[in-house]
């Protein structure tokens, strides 16, 4: 039998974990991208214009697409495509690796996002 006061708990606990949620998951949106290729920065540009990137790496062009406030490897030569399936990345800290072809794009924003490598 759930009383008032129970229930009262029940729905401060709940909106408690949603907001832990969304200030632990939300991050930084992303204000610049920095792309490397062989280890090395090959440009650092901002998220608010429309470009088009393409750098070169061992196996081919990586062609990587940047939009207001997003930005992707739209294509790979690497054969499991998996930096491609990685999507848009928007928040700070993300990053998307081709490592057959030795290209990276990461995120960054206002503050540096660390995560357990990181540590």
């Amino acid at each position: 039998m759930v009383r008032a006061g129970d229930a009262g708990v029940l729905l401060a606990g709940t909106g408690l974990v949603i907001m832990l949620a969304v200030y632990a998951w939300g991050g930084d949106r992303g204000e610049t991208v920095i792309i490397r290729a062989a280890g090395k920065v090959v440009e650092t540009t901002s998220l608010a214009q429309t470009r088009v990137v393409s750098v070169s790496g061992p196996l081919g062009p990586t062609r990587i697409e940047i939009e207001p406030g997003r930005a992707r490897v739209a294509r790979d030569p690497s054969p499991r495509q998996l930096c491609v399936k990685q999507g848009w990345l928007t928040q700070s800290g993300q990053a998307a690796l081709c490592l057959p072809n030795q290209v990276s794009l990461e995120i960054r924003g206002h503050t540096v996002a660390y995560d357990t490598l990181g540590y």
